[in-house]
């Protein structure tokens, strides 16, 4: 009955079979998990606590009672559990969970080194080597995650949720026809995974495709309607084609969905500046600069006030990106061609105009060739990745 979903059946015939016989582990073991399945999780607390005090050394009770805990939030109980489960007997799907308690309490290092103490046990397990790598890909740390989910698709080659992270790592250094390839074969597998389409769509728009890019993000979008980067994408690649009205709208939807990311606020008054709202536009700066101190935020702040006519503002603007911009490295410094262009220019208008650069930037640019800037559509992310972990139901 309980193969065929009929739980709330099953668990009245565990029950009565309980009854006549208490001290059968199996039926014991039974109720408490059809109690689980049906989220009546303290009573199936209560089921695996009498099981215990027949045999305390079972290593599925210690496993069952941790996924109770840990759907009830209750993390540390749960750790313990999960601990005292692998300490009877080690098991794959143990260490899953117990990674996910440290994953869901954003203790990820910890997550990790329970997830290579797996390793050591199965090396070979896919989902286990998918799972560090989506960890490192989180910390940011990307030559590990490659390293990891590439040995990954070794054992497992068809794994969607491998492949959609391994191909955002190659789609961030801008191997896009690499990348579009990984994606090929995750498409066979989950033709309808908003996540990939979006991925699939931002590769189109780093090859300059964009009808094919509005396609899929598009796509993506009737998929997960309230997926904020997809929003947060299309209002990228709309500003692009000159489409303001358009990236308006979807600039405004991720903020809707999403709205403690600040390069959205960035995006959406760049576009309301494209579109001579110029009182918005500096609100939509000034929000983005009171959530985080980026230099791109303050670069194309001092673009958009020299463009109205505001020179004075557009110089302190300037002066605190140059501040910014002195504390990168030189690899994040010449990342974007474009930055260093906009920065030049900006500089020799402003100098034109007779404001005191050289008080307000540690140091001048090159000259730069042309006439004074535009706000530029400023560096272009190919959207984070978006290969989610998965939430693992046992």
């Amino acid at each position: 009955m309980a193969e065929r979903g009929e739980i709330n059946e099953s668990l009245q015939l565990f029950q009565a079979a309980t009854y006549l016989n208490p001290q059968n582990m199996c039926n014991l073991k039974q109720v408490g998990r059809s109690l689980y399945l049906l989220a009546r999780h303290k009573n199936a607390l209560d089921v695996y606590e009498e099981a215990l005090a027949i045999n305390a050394d079972d290593w599925e009770i210690w496993h069952n009672k941790g996924l109770c805990n840990m759907y009830l939030k209750q993390y540390e109980a749960s750790a313990e559990c999960f601990k005292k489960a692998n300490a009877i007997q080690r098991h794959d799907t143990t260490y899953m969970q117990l990674g996910k308690v440290y994953t869901l309490q954003e203790q990820y290092r910890t997550a990790i080194d329970v997830y290579l103490e797996a390793l050591d046990f199965s090396p070979e397990n896919p989902e286990l080597l998918t799972t560090v790598g989506l960890l490192y890909l989180r910390l940011g740390e990307n030559f590990k995650a490659f390293d990891y989910l590439g040995n990954s698709l070794t054992h497992d080659p068809r794994n969607p949720k491998t492949i959609l992270a391994a191909g955002s790592i190659i789609q961030d250094h801008s191997d896009m026809d690499v990348a579009l390839v990984k994606y090929r074969v995750a498409a066979v597998q989950t033709p309808n995974s908003a996540q990939l389409w979006n991925n699939i769509g931002m590769c189109f728009f780093g090859k300059q495709r964009y009808v094919a890019s509005i396609a899929c993000l598009k796509r993506a979008l009737y998929l997960d309607p309230f997926e904020w980067i997809i929003s947060y994408n299309l209002g990228l690649v709309h500003l692009n084609t000159g489409q303001y009205a358009s990236a308006f709208h979807y600039f405004s939807t991720s903020i809707n969905l999403k709205p403690d990311f600040p390069s959205s606020y960035m995006y959406l008054a760049i576009t309301l500046s494209r579109l001579d709202d110029f009182d918005n536009a500096c609100q939509a700066y000034e929000k983005a600069i009171e959530m985080d101190e980026d230099h791109l935020f303050r670069l194309n702040y001092a673009i958009t006030l020299l463009n109205n006519d505001d020179a004075t503002r557009s110089a302190q603007h300037y002066a605190e990106f140059e501040r910014l911009f002195s504390k990168l490295d030189d690899d994040a410094r010449n990342a974007d061609p474009e930055v260093m262009e906009q920065r030049n220019a900006l500089h020799e208008t402003l100098r034109d105009l007779g404001h005191p650069i050289e008080q307000l930037a540690s140091r001048a640019p090159p000259k730069a060739e042309g006439s004074g800037p535009t706000p530029p559509p400023p560096s272009l992310p190919t959207g984070e990745p978006r290969a989610h972990e998965e939430d693992e139901e046992d």
